[in-house]
C-alpha cells in the first residue's frame, strides 16, 4: 500500500513539473509563492492549504453558508422551501456585504430579502384560505390577488359551449344565465373552472350576463404557475371544483324532479 502511495505521488509530482514548464503555470505558481523549477505535489497542497486557511474571515464563512443555501434552491421542487432557502442564503450574503464593506452585494440582498418574504407570505396565505376552503364553502375569493378585473353589459356572452377555453371566472356583482340549463348564477361563483381540468378544454355551457355586472379573470397559464409553485394548491382546487360539480348535479336533479312532478300534475288535471 505504501509503495503504491509513493508511486502515485511520483506520477502528480512529474505531472506539476510538465505543468511547470507551460509559461502561464509558471507564472501563476510564482504568483502563488511557489518556485516553478521546484514544484512537488505536497509543496503545491501544502501552499494551497495556507491560502485558505489565510482567507477563513467570519465574512467569507457567511459568504460560503450563503453559496450553499443559493445552491440548494436549484434542488428544490416546490415554491415555499425555495422561497425559505433563498431568504436564508440572502441573509448570509447581507452579513457578508456588511463585514466586507461590499455595498453592492449588500443592498442587492438586502433588498431580495422583502421581495422574497413578500411572495412566500403571499403563496402561505393562498394555501390557508384554500384549506380554509375547503373545510367551509366553495368560495374562491381568495384568488382575488391573482386574478384580474373585467367588465361585462346586459346581453354580452362570457362564455360559449364548445368554444375554446383558457380562462376562469369569478362573479362579483351582476346576474348570469348558464342557458342550457336555465340555472342563474349570483355574485361569488366560479364559472368556467370545468375547462381546466377537461382534456380538450372547451366550454361545457353557454353563459350570458342578463344584468350589467363585474367579474374577475385568471387564465389556465397562471392557475398552472399557481400550482407548480405549490402542488397542495392543487388538491383543494380539485376539492374545490368537485364541490362545484356535484352542486350542479344536485340542481339539476333538483330540476328534473320539478318537471317530473309538474308532468305529473297535468296529466292528473287532464283525467
Amino acid at each position: 500500500m505504501a509503495s503504491s502511495s509513493a508511486d502515485f505521488s511520483t506520477i502528480l509530482n512529474r505531472i506539476l513539473d510538465t505543468a511547470a514548464d507551460n509559461l502561464r503555470v509558471a507564472k501563476i505558481l510564482v504568483q502563488m509563492g511557489l518556485d516553478p523549477n521546484n514544484i512537488t505535489y505536497d509543496a503545491l497542497f501544502n501552499r494551497l492549504l495556507e491560502i485558505g486557511l489565510a482567507n477563513i474571515t467570519l465574512a467569507n464563512m457567511f459568504a460560503l453558508i450563503g453559496a450553499i443555501f443559493f445552491v440548494a434552491t436549484l434542488l428544490m421542487q416546490t415554491m415555499v422551501p425555495l422561497r425559505i432557502a433563498n431568504m436564508a442564503g440572502c441573509t448570509f450574503f447581507v452579513a457578508f456585504g456588511a463585514l466586507s464593506g461590499n455595498v453592492a452585494t449588500f443592498l442587492l440582498y438586502l433588498l431580495l430579502l422583502p421581495i422574497n418574504a413578500v411572495r412566500l407570505r403571499q403563496m402561505q396565505n393562498l394555501i390557508k384560505k384554500a384549506r380554509i376552503a375547503t373545510e367551509s364553502d366553495t368560495s374562491m375569493e381568495w384568488l382575488r390577488p391573482f386574478m384580474t378585473e373585467r367588465r361585462y353589459r346586459r346581453g354580452d356572452t362570457l362564455c360559449k359551449k364548445d368554444d375554446a377555453a383558457n380562462e376562469m371566472f369569478l362573479t362579483i356583482t351582476g346576474r348570469y344565465l348558464v342557458t342550457e340549463i336555465g340555472v342563474e348564477l349570483p355574485p361569488g361563483r366560479i364559472v368556467g373552472e370545468l375547462g381546466f381540468l377537461t382534456p380538450n378544454k372547451q366550454r361545457t355551457a353557454t353563459v350570458e350576463c342578463i344584468e350589467d355586472g363585474q367579474v374577475l379573470t385568471i387564465t389556465y397559464e397562471k392557475l398552472l404557475e399557481i400550482y407548480f409553485q405549490n402542488p397542495q394548491f392543487g388538491y383543494y382546487f380539485l376539492v374545490l371544483t368537485s364541490q362545484r360539480l356535484l352542486e350542479n348535479i344536485s340542481r339539476l336533479e333538483g330540476i328534473v324532479v320539478q318537471e317530473k312532478a309538474a308532468r305529473q300534475s297535468a296529466g292528473a288535471a287532464d283525467i
